[in-house]
């Protein structure tokens, strides 16, 4: 018998993983029980900070990841994959309709029960039975307390904020336009244009002209103006793309900058000695780096050509399609801690968005970990406990596609206990192994949260020069190594 504390991305994957592998499977849900600071339905998988699961081709190690994941069954992959939106080559979904895809999934497993009640404490070793802790960032008080007990030490932890959205049929669509960055697209043709040999999966990586744009982006010099990029001008309402762009001039930007910084911030314990994580800064915190801070984050607008001037804008704000019936778009990367009367005025300087309807505002929370280097194995399970597993943002890792990954590790490795069979880890060239390579072996004095990235995978014997053909090449050793690791004899537990 499995049980999984905590019915997240993590924790419905890894029921769905070990009941799979012919293992009852209980999954321990506190929600609507005992309810959260931010969820807002008792559905598993809810989706709380974006509705984006990033980038979903085969050039970067989180779309590699996805692959590898749909590779071993993922349910989190298949019920994405289904009820996913338009975000140029990124995979975003429809929030609503992805947590219950999942919920059905798991309701209607026969061999998985849902039992809606808190976990207060971890459950003392019983012959048998293997539990898996995946209750993500938002762990209850006595759950959190005594996890600290068991890994002698208290958590570490930081604040993760959420972006606001906005009711599409509020949006001025006569000062937006419609633009993918780079006009790149959702998945790619299916043709294999730089002989990579991945395109049969339909994750096409950037043709040569993609990256020769990249590249001359970075060459471009940092002091001259976005506006000299151009490319001929169309008409915004017949725009191709799967992102709307609020184009901002330079007056409006330096607004814009300069009412964010002097907006009223919603008060948070512990803000002054816990870290945000750098992959989710609040539009404030980067605000009062520097003027141009926001200009060459999340504002920038190279790539995006207004099609009334025909050049790029002096900077952006992007709106991401949130629901599949496309009335609800969310500010990409517009996380924030401001008051919501602060944040009803501000962003509504945004272009198109002066008489916006927010469904709902950015907010704030604090994200606990454990110190995984000196908990964890590369399995997932505990250093002290080989029946107790960890998995998801409270094993220490960071992002939606990370934490689903670790879950579907833990598992099935949980199932292979529960089987007597010995627990794997897969291989460190695979983004998969790589991820829980680092959460077990990380320098545990300076440990962080991370995302999968391609620098934290072992390196090709024999490298490309090419920034882009070192990632195709990565990517392709490790779907070959992860087919012959799912292929391999599994050992049986002595």
């Amino acid at each position: 018998m499995v049980h999984i504390i905590g019915g997240g991305l993590a924790g419905s994957e890894a029921a769905w993983q070990a009941a799979s592998l012919g293992v009852s499977v209980v999954l321990h849900e506190m929600r609507p029980v005992v309810p959260t600071a931010v969820h807002q339905t008792d559905r598993l998988a809810e989706l709380v900070c974006s509705n984006s699961f990033r980038g979903d081709k085969l050039d970067n190690a989180v779309g590699l990841l996805k692959e590898e994941m749909r590779r071993l069954d993922s349910l989190v992959m298949r019920v994405a994959d289904r009820v996913r939106v338009p975000a140029g080559a990124a995979l975003a979904v429809d929030r609503h309709e992805f947590a219950a895809g999942v919920t059905a999934a798991i309701t209607e497993h026969p061999r998985i029960t849902i039992d809606r009640r808190e976990i207060s404490e971890i459950p003392a070793p019983s012959p048998g039975e293997v539990w898996i802790i995946a209750t993500g960032p938002l762990t209850s008080a006595s759950l959190s307390q005594d996890i600290a007990r068991f890994v002698g030490s208290e958590h570490l932890a930081f604040f993760d904020a959420i972006s606001p959205i906005v009711l599409a049929e509020t949006i001025d669509m006569t000062k937006v336009f419609r633009q993918s960055r780079w006009d790149r697209s959702l998945r790619g043709k299916l043709s294999d244009k730089n002989g990579t040999g991945l395109a049969p999966q339909g994750l096409s990586p950037l043709s040569p002209s993609e990256a020769e744009m990249l590249t001359q982006e970075h060459r471009r010099d940092p002091g001259r103006d976005a506006g000299e990029a151009t490319k001929p001008i169309q008409d915004p309402a017949t725009g191709d793309g799967d992102y709307l762009n609020c184009p901002f001039t330079k007056d409006e930007y330096e607004a814009f900058h300069a009412a964010i910084v002097t907006a009223e911030k919603a008060e948070v314990h512990d803000f002054d000695t816990t870290k945000f994580f750098e992959g989710c800064l609040p539009i404030e915190v980067m605000a009062h780096r520097g003027l141009n801070t926001l200009r060459f984050g999340p504002m920038k607008g190279s790539g995006l050509t207004d099609p009334r001037t025909g050049r790029w804008p002096y900077a952006v704000v992007q709106l991401r399609q949130d629901t599949l019936a496309g009335d609800h778009f969310s500010l990409v990367g517009f996380q924030t801690q401001l008051k919501w009367g602060e944040q009803a005025r501000v962003l509504k300087m945004i272009p198109g968005l002066e008489h916006a309807e927010f469904v709902r505002f950015g907010m704030i929370h604090r994200n606990t970990y454990i110190n995984g280097p000196t908990t964890l194995r590369d399995t997932w399970q505990t250093r002290a406990r080989a029946d107790l597993f960890f998995a998801g943002q409270v094993s220490g890792v960071e992002g939606y596609v990370e934490s689903a990954s670790s879950g579907l590790i833990a598992g099935r490795n949980a199932a292979r206990l529960a089987l007597g069979l010995e627990t794997i880890a897969p291989p460190r060239t695979t983004a998969i192994g790589a991820l829980a390579h680092y959460v077990s072996h990380a320098d545990p004095a300076h440990y962080q949260p991370t995302n999968i990235t391609f620098g934290i995978m072992p390196p090709l014997e024999k490298p490309p020069k090419s920034r882009q053909e070192r990632a195709t090449a990565t990517s392709a050793r490790a779907l070959d190594d992860l087919a012959a690791w799912v292929g391999a004899p599994q050992p049986v537990q002595s």
